[in-house]
């Protein structure tokens, strides 16, 4: 079970690192947040979800 969620966890953090990096290559942000989504099967929602879970852990490639 465990495997599993750290599975899950490393899928959520390469979909956020996939965002900020959209976003930090000059893309919109609701342009970022879309192409995103579509590339790693994500709803709005879901993605809105991993986007505040990074921010608020400090996900990679953000700074501490």
């Amino acid at each position: 079970m465990e495997r599993e969620e750290d599975g899950e966890k490393a899928a959520r953090m390469e979909a956020f690192r996939a965002l900020v990096e959209a976003q930090d290559g000059g893309g919109s942000v609701a342009g970022s947040r879309k192409a995103v989504a579509k590339r790693f099967g994500l709803t709005r929602r879901q993605l809105l979800s991993i986007e505040a879970e990074g921010l608020e852990a400090g996900w990679p490639p953000l700074e501490g």
